[in-house]
């Protein structure tokens, strides 16, 4: 029985079966590995508060949560941090309202902070996330946002 030569850049792992996954089968990790590299100057200044794991706790950064991905993750929180700049205004606030009572009704606290605030005091921001993390406020439904960000 003759094979066919692998196609360019198959190499032995075709042949066996190997070679992992491709980007068809899991899309959203595909897109939030490029999503870190284009990750815009208030993430990264948040992140790289983030990445020292404040308070002991671990955070990802955009994290695959199917079918979204979300800007950072603290999954013994239960926590989401989404910096929101000029895209999220107009037309793209319907949308991260849906996607966000999803994400909610998933058990997810998320917490939507502008961008501004971040490149003002990006120490600041990340003391104010772990706290939230490590102390989430309860506060009744439909009552005033208890927190400046108002975005949990």
């Amino acid at each position: 029985m003759t094979r066919d030569p692998p196609l360019e850049g198959e190499g032995d792992h075709a042949q066996h079966g190997g070679g992992g996954s491709s980007p068809r089968q899991r899309p959203a990790v595909y897109a939030a590995r490029k999503l870190r590299k284009e990750m815009s100057l208030a993430e990264v200044l948040l992140w790289q508060e983030l990445r020292k794991r404040p308070g002991g706790l671990k955070f990802r950064r955009q994290h695959a949560i199917a079918p979204y991905i979300v800007d950072f993750y603290c999954s013994s929180a239960a926590l989401i941090i989404e910096v929101d700049g000029a895209a999220h205004n107009g037309a793209g606030a319907e949308r991260d309202a849906k996607r966000d009572e999803i994400l909610r009704s998933r058990g997810l606290t998320l917490i939507r902070i502008p961008a501004s605030e971040v490149l003002a005091d990006p120490g600041g921001v990340s003391i104010s996330i772990v706290n939230e993390a490590k102390n989430p406020l309860h506060h009744p439904s439909g009552g005033p946002p208890p927190h400046k960000w108002g975005g949990f």
